[in-house]
């Protein structure tokens, strides 16, 4: 019976350590197939982001970077203004770096249709 009291202390006391800021939504969303190009990417993460140590790009079919400034987080959420979209396809990658410092990255596309 001690040794069961003493895992869940341990288990108890590792899960708030091992949080990590996944993904939980984003506009525009993954695989989104849109009339008109956004004006900026908004991501929301499971925890607060460190600013410093988070970012997203965003790139056409060519690889050409079609952001129009460095991203910004604030609290859970991270964003980035675009320039004006084309038709075409692009791809949304980002990296998050919780407050605790688990990093969590991902990508996703989206398409513009013509």
């Amino acid at each position: 019976m001690r040794a069961l009291l003493i895992v869940a202390i341990v288990a108890g006391l590792s899960s708030p350590a091992a949080a990590h800021a996944f993904l939980e939504r984003a506009s525009p969303a993954p695989g989104a197939n849109l009339r008109a190009g956004p004006a900026k990417i908004e991501l929301h993460f499971s925890e607060p982001l460190e600013p410093a140590f988070s970012g997203v790009t965003v790139v056409d079919d060519s690889g050409h970077d079609v952001t129009a400034g460095a991203a910004s987080a604030d609290g859970a959420e991270m964003d980035v203004v675009l320039r004006p979209l084309a038709p075409g396809r692009y791809r949304v990658s980002w990296h998050a770096v919780s407050v605790d410092t688990h990093r969590t990255e991902g990508k996703y596309n989206f398409l513009v249709l013509p």
